[in-house]
């Protein structure tokens, strides 16, 4: 029986900001993966958020996926594998997005999605013709998609664990890279085998991992219908169309929908619009929120600083405006053009690319572009102020005072938020 090794890779860098944030989901890549083995491998998922590598024992694979900020430290995990002669293959984000790169680095990679070239590989492996990469330039049909392997789940997030139900999202957003790894091929899974995969998970909180679950609203309907009866509290990403719908959220509620993060990005609409995300409506914002606060789901704002039409006032502009919508939370990133998306190759052609050292692209620590209408500096020292400022003490009782949802989630959530962010300095 051939042994292979999947690792979810992370960082000490990475490690070290996401101290900060209190609940860290699982992530169900690796899996996911481990479902397309052949019977006659023996497969360990390893998660460097929680444990350290082996490389002690014998392995005749092992299998990296990571995001762009972790990428160095895949590659001196890649050669010490590789230095004893063991096989290793790459794939996730950053090698979709940078595959020339990835390349030097390993044996084999996999650019785009595994469902169809992962077990290609594995028969290619078997008669030693392991190609270098392997791509599948069609659409994976999720209909055969297998189930979640929940054995390999390895983190404590005070979840029953995550699974998706949609893969991709149907709009380009400029600095986004979801658009550029599934090419705008949004999918949809069977909902039979959606309400399998929830049932089947021990627990009562379930993440939905999906890119946009609001995305295409009757199959999300139908989909709340059949997990209904599970009795199961769950939260996912959204667009601002889920609060456009009532329906959607009456029956998202009726299914267990206690929180969503909704991607508001900006609450300037010059930015909204420079970034190809014209569909959000900052006039809308306000009803939005109302709407989605009326059917008893609490709402996490994803927010990002740094657009070509952010001026220093963009900060105290966007806390205002969450403080008196009721944001229960919030999540705050600093502009991040991540090679391989239209952004990245705009500013390289602007000349406002700062930096190509990728540990650096996380978000939260380095501005790696010139921003238009402020220093780096001052993009920087807006971010750690606006998180700072929206955690304080009376800026949570203003916020939840205002939303009064889920008071017994967001309110402890709020607090530890608090104290993390006073003992992080590098978040906030």
């Amino acid at each position: 029986m051939k042994k292979a090794l999947l690792i979810t890779v992370s960082s000490d860098e990475i490690k070290k900001i996401r101290r900060a944030r209190y609940i860290k989901f699982q992530q169900c890549t690796m899996p996911y993966l481990a479902a397309l083995f052949p019977p006659d491998w023996e497969v360990v998922h390893i998660d460097e958020e929680t444990q350290p590598i082996d490389y002690t024992s014998h392995y005749d694979l092992v299998g990296l996926t990571f995001h762009t900020p972790c990428c160095y430290h895949a590659y001196e995990i890649a050669k010490r594998f590789r230095d004893r002669g063991t096989t290793v293959i790459m794939g996730g984000p950053h090698v979709t997005l940078v595959p020339d790169e990835a390349e030097k680095h390993a044996d084999s990679i996999f650019i785009g999605e595994a469902e169809n070239t992962l077990p290609l590989f594995c028969s290619d492996f078997a008669q030693g013709t392991t190609k270098k990469r392997y791509e599948d330039n069609g659409v994976v049909d999720l209909a055969s998609a297998p189930l979640l392997q929940k054995q390999h789940f390895h983190r404590t997030d005070h979840t029953a664990g995550t699974m998706f139900a949609t893969r991709g999202c149907p709009n380009s957003c400029e600095f986004c890279t979801i658009a550029c790894i599934y090419k705008n091929k949004f999918r949809k899974r069977p909902v039979s085998e959606v309400a399998k995969d929830f049932s089947s998970l021990k627990g009562k909180v379930v993440v939905f991992w999906d890119d946009n679950i609001s995305a295409d609203l009757e199959y999300a309907k139908m989909m709340f219908r059949a997990i209904t009866p599970y009795k199961k509290w769950w939260t996912s990403q959204a667009s601002i169309k889920a609060g456009e719908d009532d329906e959607f959220l009456e029956l998202a509620y009726k299914s267990g929908c206690r929180h969503l993060f909704i991607g508001f990005e900006s609450v300037a609409q010059l930015s909204l619009d420079g970034a190809n995300k014209s569909f959000n409506k900052v006039a809308r914002y306000k009803e939005i929120i109302r709407r989605i606060h009326s059917h008893g789901i609490s709402i996490q704002a994803g927010i990002v600083f740094g657009f070509d039409h952010d001026t220093p006032d963009v900060f105290d502009e966007t806390l205002a405006f969450l403080r008196e919508n009721g944001i229960s939370q919030a999540t705050f990133n600093m502009l991040t053009p991540y090679p391989g998306t239209p952004l990245f190759e705009r500013l390289r052609l602007e000349g406002r690319i700062l930096t190509n050292d990728w540990t650096k692209y996380n978000s939260r620590t380095d501005v790696v572009f010139q921003p238009k209408n402020m220093t780096p500096e001052a993009l920087l020292a807006g971010f750690r102020r606006a998180n700072r400022e929206f955690y304080q003490l009376g800026n949570i009782v203003s916020r939840l005072f205002r939303s009064r949802t889920n008071l017994f989630w967001t309110l402890p959530l709020n607090l530890i938020y608090h104290v993390l962010l006073k003992l992080n300095k590098t978040a906030g």
